[in-house]
């Protein structure tokens, strides 16, 4: 049977957009719960199915995650980060680690070429951001400013590219830098703001050399630990562990 020309958009593709749109937009954030089906029906006017097949669809992308007995949720803000995410979770720390490393070095050296003055005054405000969560010793607290720190470093780059697939690598990261910190914060982490200043400052000197080196280093440490063979407790020799998953001085984010 020969195939046949179909139309592009029919309503259960309009819902679907307008889904996207919502969740694109932050109305419906990562990790939030969307309205309940009846809910949808009602507010978008259409037939029970075409919601279910919107939701289906967007399930199959990696964008929505249903929980039996519990409901949809948001588990991406693109289709694109969905496929990144299935990505990583098949992939080992070090290897997540080497690519962070890789697209951190360059968005430090495009940021050094081309921030503005106020991409300069953003990468101040983020670091003492930093600076105040770990302070705080709130590990969540400043797993986000260190997160929030290195997409403003990629912002400054100006490479839309580079800055979508920092943000979603970083957020498919975040499980892992929670068990890499512990609680309480690592005192190791203290120097590591000396660290991140270095990066800033070479931004603003409009040093390309000097701020991919900057932003290498801390990542080069972390990924030093992630490559050494697991050490065992000495009072327990039965059960191996290793230096980033436990509360040690070897964390690095």
């Amino acid at each position: 049977m020969p195939l046949r020309s179909t139309a592009r958009t029919s309503l259960v593709d309009l819902v679907i957009e307008q889904m996207e749109r919502l969740i694109a937009e932050g109305e419906w954030e990562v990790g939030a719960k969307i309205p309940a089906e009846p809910v949808l029906v009602e507010q978008l006017d259409v037939g029970r199915n075409t919601v279910r097949e919107a939701v289906r669809a967007l399930v199959h992308t990696g964008m929505l995650e249903p929980r039996q007995g519990d409901g949809t949720y948001v588990r991406a803000n693109s289709d694109f980060g969905a496929a990144v995410q299935r990505r990583l979770r098949r992939a080992e720390n070090l290897e997540a680690y080497e690519v962070r490393a890789c697209l951190e070095r360059d968005a430090a050296r495009y940021a050094a070429e081309r921030r503005t003055d106020e991409d300069l005054a953003a990468l101040r405000g983020a670091l003492a951001e930093r600076g105040r969560a770990w302070e705080s010793g709130d590990v969540a607290a400043f797993i986000d400013a260190d997160m929030h720190f290195h997409r403003t470093v990629a912002a400054a780059a100006h490479n839309s590219v580079l800055a979508e697939l920092y943000e979603h690598l970083s957020d498919a990261l975040r499980g892992t830098l929670e068990a890499v910190l512990g609680t309480p914060l690592p005192e190791a982490l203290r120097h590591q703001l000396d660290e991140h200043t270095a990066i800033v400052d070479a931004i603003e000197a409009r040093d390309a050399d000097a701020a991919e080196r900057a932003a290498l280093a801390h990542l080069t440490e972390a990924m030093n630990a992630l490559r050494e063979p697991p050490t065992k407790d000495r009072d327990d020799r039965d059960r191996p562990r290793t230096r980033t998953t436990h509360h040690g001085d070897d964390a690095h984010v």
